[in-house]
This record gives C-alpha cells, structure tokens and sequence, in this order.
C-alpha cells in the first residue's frame, strides 16, 4: 500500500489470524459446502438484482439503496467466505450466515453514489471494464472473473482458488503445515490481490463510477480515512501501520 494512496469507494479490511492452524485449510474445503450451496443462489440474486439496478441508473441515475445494500451484502459474504478459504486462509473463524457486517476478521464495505451516470452504465461494466478482466483473470485465475464469467451486469459467482491467489495461497498452505507461521509479505500480497479484484466485482455490478485504480494496495488495511469495521488491537509485538494519508481537498 502506498502513503499517498487516494481512498476508492470499495473498501476491503482484512485482520490476520495470529494462530492460523497448521492443517486446517486442508478441510475447509468440506466445511464450506453449505457456504458455496448459499452463495450460489446469492450470486443469482446478484445478477438480477444488477439487471434491474442496471434499468433504475438508466431512467433515474439512481442505484435503489435495499438492492445496493444487498448486493454489497453478497460481495461481503463472499469476500469473509473466501478469506476463511482459499482466497486467502487468513482465518480459522469460521463465516457466519449474514449479509450484514459482521465482528469478523474480513470487512468489506461500498460507498452508496447518490447519483450514477446513465451513459457509463450502458459501457462500463463490459468496454471499459474489459482491461480490469484481463489483469483480474491473472490475479485470481480460475476465480471471480475468469472461474465464472461475467453476464450482463453482474459476476456469475465467487472465485475459487486460481491464478496468482492460487498459487501464494498453496505457497502459505504448505508453510503453514510445516512452520505453523503464515508469511506476513506473501499474506499482504495475497490481500492486495483480493482486494483489487473485490473493487473491479463492485465496478462490474455498477456500484460506483469511480474506475478501479490499476493499483495493488497490499496489506490488510485498504487506504482510506475510516477502516469499514473497527479493527480489534493487534498482538502483542506487532508493529502497528502508519496511518493513511487523507486525501487532499479538491480544488
């Protein structure tokens, strides 16, 4: 994460378990079964709820605040789902069951726009997204962009265990297994790569105009003025982060 970093809309916090199991993660796969049965009707509701969001921007620049606070909800859950798997083993805590936020190491929270622009609707979330997909397939491979596809407005589904994320996360898996010490470089990687691929799903599914910055901000704190959810202390020993430098005024 870099000290000038400009806040976006999409904010993604993360806290690392200190006492990752040594062999937990090789399970989780099987504990998570009754996640990936919710998420799957999750993401189809996501998509409808984007078709219609997609025709109330079109006519009113507006995004119905119950239909943005539910599909902020389902990239939420996703998000504590795949923190506690695959995309990231960063916790042993298992989900819980909500589209609210939760007292959870993962957070994810969207800046509700007031207003959104009528003609970026028609584009964004297939033209000028198209080089955010290319760098996301990458980024997490067989997961949120290229494991699904995108349809429409919306993302088909979560993202599974590809790409990049894939890889560094075997990599953690197998030092964990072996040292019970999850790196905190290749942790701070693996949650930078998450985030930018959580801020080009919120993109997708029209909930900011603000294009996602071609920019990996590592590390479990996103750049910001306020994290979106208080974040509980750290362990003793941990050297604290620098706090984000506010952006300056416009103008």
């Amino acid at each position: 994460m870099t000290e000038h970093s400009t806040p976006y809309p999409v904010r993604v916090d993360a806290v690392l378990d200190p006492s990752v199991s040594r062999g937990l993660w090789l399970v989780k796969w099987l504990l998570l079964i009754p996640h990936f049965v919710v998420l799957f009707f999750l993401w189809i509701a996501f998509f409808a709820v984007s078709v219609i969001a997609f025709f109330a921007i079109l006519f009113t620049a507006r995004y119905p605040r119950a239909l943005f606070d539910f599909n902020v909800g389902v990239l939420r859950w996703t998000w504590r789902v795949h923190y506690y798997g695959y995309g990231a083993l960063g916790t042993d805590r298992y989900p819980p069951f909500t589209l609210a936020e939760a007292d959870y190491p993962a957070h994810l929270d969207v800046a509700y726009p007031e207003r959104l622009s009528r003609g970026l609707v028609l584009v964004k979330w297939w033209l000028l997204a198209i080089p955010q997909y290319v760098v996301v397939s990458i980024l997490v491979g067989g997961g949120l962009y290229a494991g699904s596809h995108v349809t429409g407005e919306g993302w088909n589904a979560g993202w599974g265990a590809g790409g990049l994320v894939g890889l560094l996360v075997l990599i953690a898996a197998v030092v964990l297994l072996f040292t019970a010490r999850y790196p905190r470089p290749l942790y701070d990687l693996v949650v930078g790569m998450d985030r930018w691929a959580l801020r080009v799903a919120a993109y997708a599914g029209l909930m900011t105009d603000r294009y996602p910055p071609f920019r990996l901000d590592q590390g479990g704190t996103d750049p910001g003025s306020s994290p979106a959810f208080p974040t509980p202390p750290l362990p003793p020993g941990t050297p604290a982060a620098a706090p984000p430098v506010p952006a300056a005024p416009a103008g």
